[in-house]
C-alpha cells in the first residue's frame, strides 16, 4: 500500500454532551427528531446502539484498536449530530468550548491519528466566530462541524452567514452533517420509519445543501469549501434536473427566495463541495460520483461509529483505480482540503 488511509467524517462526544442529552430526553426537550433518535441510542438495552454510545466517548484505545483492525490510519474527528444545535445558546457555547478541548487534547494524545473539526455554537454568531477563530489557531483545528438545522433554521439564513465568512477567511471547511428533520417535515418520514439514516437524513441535509446554493452563500463566499457525506445526499444524481428548473424558477418568479446566481447550481457543486463517501462503500455510486462532481472532489470516510464496517475499506481498496488515484482518494485530497501535515 503506497497511501494512508484518512477517514473524514468520524464522530465523538465527550460524556458531559451525552449527559445533557440525557436530561433533555428525560425532560422532554428537543424536537421530534431529537427526541427518536437519541432516545434510541441512549434509552436501547441492545447492543449496536450501546456499543455506539461507548465508542463515541473513546477517543483512546477502543477507537485507536478500532481504526487498526478496519486499517484506517486517520481520522477527521467531529462533534456528533445534533451537537449544539439543539441545545440553548449558553450551553452551546460551554459545549463547543468543552468539546473542543477535549478533541485538542486526544490529537495532542495521537497526534498521527487524529485531527479535528471544531464545534461552534451557531446559535451565537459572533461567539461561534471567536471559538471557530480560537479552534483553529490555537488549537490546530482543521475546519467546522455543522450538524445541519439549527433548531429548524438553515444556514442560508444570513444570520449565520459571519461564521461562514470566517470559515472562508481562515481557509477552512465547512462539514455539513445530517440532523434529524426538524418538525415541519419530520412527521411523514417518522410515522414510517423513514426519520433518521435510512432516509430521513438525506433528505434534510440534501434540502440545506440546495438552500445554501439557491440562497447566493457562494456568491457572496466564493472560495468557501463545503463537505458533504454519502456522496452528496443524492444530490450528484439530479444536477441537470436542479438546473433545469432553477432556470425555470428564476425566470417565473414565482418564488420570492429564488435569485438568479452566477453560476448553475451544478457549477457550486463542482467548485465549492467536496464529497466523501462515508457510509456509501458502493463502488458505482463512488465512481459515479466522481464521474460527475469531479474525480478531485471525492474522499474517503467511513461514519465511524454509526456504520463501522471493517470490510468496507478493503472494498474501497478495490475500487478500479490506479495508484496514484488511490493515493489521492484516501490521503491526498483530503490532506489538502483539512491541511493536514501529518
Amino acid at each position: 500500500m503506497t497511501y494512508r488511509r484518512i477517514a473524514t467524517e468520524e464522530a465523538f462526544a465527550p460524556a458531559e454532551l451525552l449527559d445533557c442529552y440525557r436530561r433533555m430526553l428525560h425532560d422532554g426537550r428537543g424536537d421530534k427528531g431529537f427526541q427518536s433518535l437519541w432516545g434510541f441510542y441512549l434509552g436501547s438495552a441492545a447492543e449496536r446502539p450501546r456499543a455506539v454510545v461507548r465508542r463515541l466517548a473513546d477517543l483512546g484505545a477502543e477507537r485507536i484498536a478500532d481504526m487498526d483492525a478496519a486499517g484506517i490510519d486517520h481520522q477527521v474527528l467531529a462533534l456528533t449530530a445534533p451537537g449544539t444545535n439543539v441545545l440553548d445558546a449558553v450551553t452551546a457555547r460551554s459545549m463547543a468550548t468543552l468539546a473542543n478541548d477535549v478533541a485538542a487534547q486526544a490529537v495532542r494524545d495521537h497526534p498521527d491519528r487524529f485531527t479535528a473539526l471544531a464545534a461552534v455554537a451557531w446559535q451565537e454568531p459572533d461567539s461561534a466566530v471567536a471559538e471557530l477563530e480560537r479552534a483553529v489557531s490555537r488549537l490546530g483545528m482543521c475546519g467546522v462541524i455543522a450538524n445541519s438545522h439549527v433548531q429548524g433554521r438553515y444556514l442560508d439564513d444570513q444570520r449565520f452567514w459571519p461564521v461562514l465568512e470566517a470559515a472562508e477567511r481562515l481557509d477552512v471547511p465547512v462539514y455539513l452533517h445530517p440532523n434529524t428533520p426538524n418538525d415541519r417535515m419530520v412527521e411523514p418520514l417518522h410515522e414510517a420509519g423513514l426519520d433518521g439514516a435510512i432516509y430521513g437524513f438525506a433528505v434534510e441535509t440534501g434540502m440545506h445543501l440546495l438552500r445554501i446554493i439557491t440562497s447566493g452563500v457562494f456568491d457572496r463566499f466564493p472560495r468557501l469549501k463545503l463537505v458533504v457525506g454519502h456522496l452528496g445526499e443524492a444530490l450528484p444524481f439530479w444536477l441537470p434536473r436542479i438546473d433545469h428548473f432553477h432556470a425555470a424558477q428564476v425566470a417565473s418568479g414565482r418564488y420570492p427566495a429564488m435569485k438568479a446566481l452566477q453560476l448553475r447550481p451544478s457549477d457550486y457543486l463542482r467548485r465549492n463541495v467536496w464529497y466523501t463517501t462515508s457510509g456509501m462503500a458502493w463502488q458505482p455510486g463512488i465512481m459515479f460520483v466522481r464521474d460527475v462532481v469531479g474525480a478531485d472532489r471525492v474522499l474517503y470516510a467511513m461514519d465511524y461509529p454509526y456504520q463501522y464496517v471493517a470490510d468496507e475499506v478493503r472494498h474501497q481498496d478495490e475500487l478500479p483505480l490506479d495508484a496514484a488515484e488511490l493515493r489521492e482518494f484516501f490521503e491526498g485530497i483530503a490532506t489538502r482540503l483539512f491541511h493536514l501535515t501529518v
